[in-house]
């Protein structure tokens, strides 16, 4: 009874003294995480969030490309970024609220059960990889593929996309599903979500190593983020996160994200 009555003064005082707008910077076509019409989990999250806080979601929407932290956060159009890697420079970061990783997307049919970059077969497969721009800003597995000499059987698919179409992400995930490659390498939340929704079966597998390299990280804490001269709002959101972490595992479950062990402990591979 004790404990349930600090978890009803806890909402009590957060919804006094909380803001009444969670002003909230997110991407109006960037399924699993956001989308204009409120569909995706960090829409999801944020709405949780401000009912406790009593507080109106007012969106400030920018496609989340190079200068989205400028012209959202730094440029005072919204106060909070609800889905960014925990301890970014740029930002204030919230407690994590989930850890995640890069998998392995292949079709279940297919047998192939990739789980490392040093599988050898990898120099034969066509390979899907995720890519930013140009090499110095690519994604940790397009570097740990060209790292091994890979590069002649792989196909870059853009991680922003054609935003004249729906979920532009998605593309590299349907293209293990419909045959086109043999095997994708695709940022955990993004992979889980789509292929809950593909034709056939498909298998998810962390990568190995989870470090490739001392700068190439394939696991990632996510945080929410904002700026640095606002510390009221991000213990706000950090009350929020603690209090809600039942419910907050259970929407990412709900979108079939891949979460690895409690963001908050030491990771177990060191």
């Amino acid at each position: 009874m004790r404990s349930l009555a600090f978890i009803l003064l806890s909402g009590l005082l957060l919804a006094a003294c909380g803001p009444k707008t969670l002003r909230v910077c997110a991407d109006p076509n960037n399924l699993p995480f956001s989308n204009r019409a409120g569909q995706g989990f960090e829409n999801r999250l944020v709405e949780l969030i401000a009912r406790d806080l009593g507080a109106k979601v007012e969106y400030t929407w920018w496609a989340q490309r190079r200068g989205y932290v400028r012209n959202t956060l730094k440029d005072r159009r919204c106060d909070v970024w609800p889905g960014v890697a925990t301890q970014v420079d740029m930002l204030a970061t919230t407690r994590p609220y989930y850890r995640s990783t890069y998998v392995f997307v292949t079709r279940a049919d297919r047998g192939l059960d990739i789980t490392s970059f040093d599988d050898p077969r990898l120099k034969r497969l066509k390979i899907g990889v995720q890519m930013v721009g140009n090499d110095a800003q690519n994604t940790p597995p397009a570097h740990a593929l060209a790292r091994r000499g890979i590069f002649d059987n792989v196909r870059g698919y853009m991680l922003y996309g054609d935003y004249a179409r729906p979920s532009p992400p998605a593309e590299i995930v349907q293209a293990v599903d419909r045959g086109d490659i043999d095997v994708a390498v695709v940022w955990g939340p993004l992979a889980g979500y789509f292929a809950a929704k593909a034709a056939h079966p498909l298998r998810l597998a962390p990568v190995q190593p989870w470090l490739d390299g001392p700068q190439w990280p394939m696991v990632f804490d996510i945080s929410m983020g904002v700026r640095r001269d606002d510390p009221k709002l991000r213990q706000t959101l950090d009350g929020e996160l603690e209090r809600r972490a039942g419910a907050v595992k259970a929407l990412l479950a709900e979108f079939h994200v891949p979460q690895l062990a409690d963001p908050t402990a030491p990771d177990p591979s060191g």
